[in-house]
């Protein structure tokens, strides 16, 4: 897969009340068309006024769960980013309410590709999350303590890796 051809030119969201990390992701996706966002109330107005192929949401600091029932109900997927957000909690809750994607501000350099990702997953009309845990699972097991952390809660992580959006 070749990240930058799959966005090349497509109209994404960004949301982060950090405007280092937005920075950071604006150099990651410049081959991308980007808005971008510090509050809560500047994405909720973008998502509620424009159409983007993914939306990027940090959880804290913007009130994130909150534009992603916004994207959700627009029918954008999103990617919640986070790094004080970083829990087996947050990643379900995550899951539960729609996002396509969770991905570590640890892994930012790799943004291209989650986002090249979810694009694709949509597009093919499959789950990003197979994706997910093909590329950080193990990032995760190391996080939450080993593997067993996805076997409590194994019934729901085999339905949103096979599910169909």
């Amino acid at each position: 897969m070749d990240p930058q051809k799959i966005i090349s030119g497509k109209r994404i969201l960004i949301v982060d009340d950090e405007q280092d990390i937005l920075d950071t992701l604006a150099e990651l996706l410049k081959m991308c068309k980007l808005d971008t966002a510090t509050t809560f109330e500047e994405g909720q107005k973008l998502l509620q006024e424009n159409l983007y192929e993914a939306a990027i949401l940090d959880i804290m600091g913007v009130k994130g769960f909150d534009l992603l029932a916004i994207a959700t109900q627009r029918g954008i997927p999103a990617l919640m980013l986070t790094a004080h957000a970083l829990s087996e909690e947050s990643l379900k809750k995550s899951a539960e309410q729609g996002a396509s994607y969770y991905a570590p501000k640890d892994k930012i350099n790799d943004i291209a590709v989650f986002v090249a990702d979810v694009i694709e997953a949509k597009e093919n009309q499959k789950s990003a999350w197979i994706k997910v845990f093909e590329r950080l699972g193990h990032f995760y097991d190391h996080k939450f303590g080993g593997p067993d952390w996805r076997k409590k809660e194994q019934a729901f992580w085999e339905k949103r890796t096979r599910m169909l959006r």
